[in-house]
């Protein structure tokens, strides 16, 4: 009995928005508008956050940092001076990875020698726009890079300064286009180096290209680009999840032993890892939700209006309607339950129409900001949340009023 009541009731909320056709659509939109707003711009912010993911991820997610980096500190006076951190010379970064020698553990040392490099192959060359980058055997394991075609550098390559090479994937689509890159010959500086592998594509982070790399052995990088004040990185791989923070301490006070720091000077490098950096980016993405919420709130308020507003002219439109159906025995709750019904079927309509738009919208920013899509079930889950609760406010005082219709009055309206 229930549920046939319950089908009559949504039958005639239909019929009753297909008779102000006008005013329903108008109040849908508003709806959708708000709801549209929400969903796009949590898309967004969760395409964002998985291409942040995925790519920091790469790097190695029990992955470290030992490089250079300025800070402040405050002074007696309360005013703050700049501090800057010495850069991490070649004979410091080699004497951390002998004297670092944590349990499962990789250390891998690397520099970049220059961002402006032209490289030729054959009777073509690029523009100077290439990064060339000094590394060791263990740079491509720890920073969470791969190698499509062709191998890795190996310990051979490293001790006996091999003219040897690992290019972006970039190449295979510019210089190298059309050939099989492994064991070609290409020119950097005049110095003739053998292409042994081809990185995986990683696009483009923040606007730089991560495709437009050659990496070189670091001896071999230090021979050919001697600018001076040379920052290098030292990256450790630690393999074991659970001794990550252990690890990270202890190399801690191994730079500290390689600067001769005493133990009441601050550090004067920096340490980041991975995982510390990925949070603090998604910390930052939380306040694009937030701003999200409150343009949806401030739109939903208004369409919540606006759909009391045309429930309210409902009801004062159908006054004898009501009067008859209350003359033919209709209880006041089946009459505000009716009303409801209708309010609730606009809000969710509204609802519907705002989580198509948008995850569209959401979609085409992802698509055009090279961002990794994702289908936003959170965001989704809110809007139809949000919607429900706008018909729930909306509906209840109209309905209400409804229900207390004199039925002798109603009769007599005109």
């Amino acid at each position: 009995m229930m549920l046939k009541l319950f089908k009559e009731n949504i039958r005639i909320a239909f019929g009753s928005i297909k008779t102000q056709i006008l005013r329903t659509v108008l109040t849908v939109l508003i709806i959708a508008i708000g709801i549209t707003a929400l969903v796009g711009i949590l898309t967004v912010v969760s395409a964002l956050e998985n291409t942040i993911s995925t790519n920091f991820a790469s790097m190695g997610a029990n992955t470290f940092n030992i490089n250079q980096y300025e800070n402040t500190v405050r002074n007696r006076g309360g005013n703050e001076r700049e501090v800057i951190n010495p850069i991490i010379s070649y004979p410091e970064a080699v004497a951390f990875k002998n004297k670092y020698k944590y349990p499962f553990t990789e250390t891998s040392l690397s520099f970049t020698a220059t961002s402006k490099a032209e490289v030729k192959y054959l009777d073509t060359k690029t523009d100077p726009e290439i990064t060339v980058v000094g590394v060791d055997e263990h740079f491509i394991a720890n920073s969470g890079l791969e190698t499509t075609l062709g191998r890795s550098f190996n310990q051979f390559d490293i001790d006996n300064n091999t003219y040897s090479c690992i290019v972006g994937s970039d190449f295979e689509k510019g210089l190298l286009k059309d050939v099989n890159p492994i064991d070609k010959i290409i020119s950097i500086r005049g110095a003739r180096f053998k292409v042994i592998g081809v990185l995986k594509e990683k696009g483009s982070t923040f606007g730089n290209s991560q495709d437009l790399r050659v990496l070189i052995p670091i001896q071999v990088a230090r021979s050919l680009f001697s600018a001076p004040n040379i920052n290098y990185t030292i990256s450790v791989m630690v393999s074991k999840k659970e001794l990550l923070d252990e690890a990270v301490d202890n190399a801690t006070s191994t730079m500290r032993r390689v600067r001769k720091l005493s133990p009441v000077r601050d550090n004067n490098f920096g340490i980041g890892r991975s995982d510390d950096l990925i949070n603090r980016i998604l910390g930052i993405t939380k306040y694009l939700g937030w701003a999200a919420w409150i343009i949806s709130v401030i739109t939903i308020l208004g369409s919540s209006i606006a759909l009391m507003n045309i429930m309210i002219v409902s009801v004062t439109e159908r006054t004898r309607e009501i009067g008859v159906r209350k003359a033919l025995g209709a209880k006041r709750s089946t009459v505000a339950f009716q009303f409801f019904i209708e309010t609730l079927l606009i809000g969710q309509i509204g609802g519907l129409v705002g989580i198509i738009l948008g995850i569209l919208l959401g979609f085409a920013i992802a698509t055009a900001m090279s961002f990794v899509f994702v289908i936003p079930w959170m965001a989704i889950f809110a809007a139809f949340a949000t919607s429900f609760c706008v018909a729930l406010v909306s509906g209840l005082y109209p309905a209400i009023k409804a229900s207390k219709l004199d039925p002798i009055e109603a009769l007599r309206y005109e």
